[in-house]
């Protein structure tokens, strides 16, 4: 790897990520049913998929990373593994709502596009003069035509839709396979395996340019980048606004779903005090919105009762109802 130049602020944030997947790690193993198909998820949506991605766009000049002490290749370690924490948890709030499986992976991309509103903006200002060259904690080297958003092409945002989405669609496919095998060990060692080779297929394909920016009947940088942008915030709303509206298979509580806090709603809110801290006030309000929605959804899954069924039944003692 050769000397890099140690940036103290890269560091520490590293180090939250990794503390909540230390958490994450650990609340899997006590909580899930199947916890070692669950960390085949985990590593294969980082080695076999978002890291290939993300290595595959700065190889391509696209953007670039700062270096920090965990690194898989260009990327640092944190990043994939924070898309994972992302899709992990929004399924988890999801299974506790009754909504269609199809509906799912379109609110873990909109989750996750909107968890980038609160993470990118602060990453970008982040520059430092490093032995490498002067670059931020994540640069997009944007060209003359590209719209953008803080320095980032709008289509980016939405491109978290994908990455995400992708992943969810194909993981709960996976899942599904594993279930109906009778969660056969070899089935639930596979298909981690092979719905991260699919997604990364899916997210290279041609249909992610017609997600992102309409093509090729539009062109990358034009106001079709926007619109898409649009598409993905209310797509996830809608759907959920159709198909949710409040109804739970059962109760979402906070103590019993730590990890799904701390990522959802404890790391844009650290991003938030990152930023003001770091005086960078005029992109605090779009983290601010950003952490504000992902801990909206939180609170109201929490606050929607539980279904009949799982609630306790009042026992009525014998000749109660008579004797009124």
């Amino acid at each position: 790897m050769g000397s890099f130049t140690i940036v103290p602020a890269w560091i520490v944030e590293d180090a939250i990520v990794f503390a909540v997947a230390v958490i994450t790690v650990i609340f899997v193993l006590r909580n899930e049913k199947h916890p070692v198909s669950i960390l085949m998820e985990m590593l294969c949506f980082i080695a076999l998929y978002a890291a290939v991605y993300e290595n595959l766009a700065t190889l391509m000049g696209w953007y670039g990373y700062g270096r920090t002490l965990l690194m898989i290749g260009n990327v640092p370690l944190s990043v994939p593994l924070v898309e994972y924490l992302v899709v992990y948890a929004t399924l988890r709030v999801l299974a506790t709502m009754d909504v269609p499986t199809w509906v799912k992976p379109f609110v873990v991309g909109g989750a996750a596009m909107v968890f980038d509103f609160a993470l990118d903006p602060l990453a970008i200002k982040q520059v430092f003069v490093t032995l490498e060259r002067t670059i931020g904690r994540w640069s997009w080297f944007m060209g003359p035509r590209d719209v953008g958003i803080y320095g980032e092409p709008v289509y980016n945002f939405a491109g978290w839709v994908l990455i995400c989405g992708y992943a969810a669609a194909l993981l709960l496919l996976g899942r599904y396979w594993h279930r109906r095998s009778g969660y056969a060990r070899a089935v639930g060692i596979a298909y981690p395996i092979l719905t991260m080779i699919a997604a990364l297929g899916l997210v290279v394909s041609p249909l992610s340019s017609f997600l992102l920016w309409l093509g090729p009947f539009l062109s990358k940088g034009s106001f079709s980048e926007w619109i898409m942008l649009a598409v993905w915030l209310c797509v996830p709303v809608i759907l959920l606004g159709i198909f949710w509206r409040g109804r739970m298979r059962e109760r979402f509580v906070f103590r019993e779903n730590l990890p799904v806090l701390l990522t959802l709603a404890g790391l844009p809110v650290v991003t938030v005090l990152w930023t003001i801290a770091s005086g960078l006030f005029q992109i605090v309000w779009i983290e601010a919105l950003a952490a504000l929605a992902l801990t909206g959804l939180l609170v109201a899954a929490r606050l929607r009762p539980a279904p009949a069924s799982s609630r306790p039944r009042r026992i009525t003692a014998p000749g109660a109802a008579r004797a009124r």
